[in-house]
């Protein structure tokens, strides 16, 4: 009998504990809710949305907790329509720094803004090397090419990059150049084999 009246007890305790539990569950559920993501009553400084409910903080405040707060914008800085995160970017030619402020961006000698708000691209003639633009050296047969991050030149048609040279291609019969012209392939009908191109099967 003993251990029925155990497992009576272990019964009732568990029941006792699940009465507990939504007994919590209710009055968590019963109180006021604050919000943390645009929701609940409209703050001071917000804008009810035109859609989908909830509001956002005007231009120049971000969310914290249940308010806007004016968001303290640094030097070189403007501030975003994001009410999240910091709420502001560095203008054109700076960068963030700390998350706090805007540097100027690094530009070296022959190196020019990219169009976005950070980097920087080399001037024509130059190919980057790190964190400088060094002038590009043509080979024979060779103009310069549009990716600066690479040798900065390609090798004219129908001659192929070999190391810092440009060597004039060596068409084997019943082939022909390429689409990129420093390459090539064998006709229709033919295949390669052993560095020539011989009739398919």
């Amino acid at each position: 009998m003993a251990p029925i009246k155990i497992v009576g007890r272990m019964l009732c305790l568990s029941l006792t504990s699940q009465r507990t539990l939504l007994a919590g569950l209710l009055m968590a559920l019963a109180l006021p809710v604050l919000a943390q993501d645009g929701t609940g009553p409209l703050p001071e400084n917000a804008q009810t949305r035109s859609f989908g409910g909830g509001w956002d903080c005007d231009v120049g405040y971000r969310v914290e907790g249940v308010e806007c707060l004016a968001i303290d914008v640094p030097e070189n800085a403007y501030a975003t329509e994001r009410s999240y995160g910091t709420g502001w970017a560095c203008r054109r030619g700076y960068q963030m720094a700390g998350g706090t402020s805007c540097e100027p961006i690094p530009v070296p000698e022959n190196a020019f803004l990219s169009e976005s708000t950070h980097g920087w691209h080399c001037e024509r003639g130059y190919r980057r090397e790190r964190d400088a633009c060094i002038a590009v050296v043509l080979p024979d047969h060779a103009y310069l090419a549009a990716d600066t991050t690479g040798s900065g030149w390609r090798c004219e048609r129908g001659y192929e990059a070999q190391g810092d040279t440009c060597l004039e291609i060596d068409l084997p019969q019943n082939a022909h150049l390429d689409r990129t012209g420093n390459g090539w392939r064998c006709d229709r009908n033919f295949q390669l084999s052993g560095g020539s191109c011989v009739l398919g099967r």
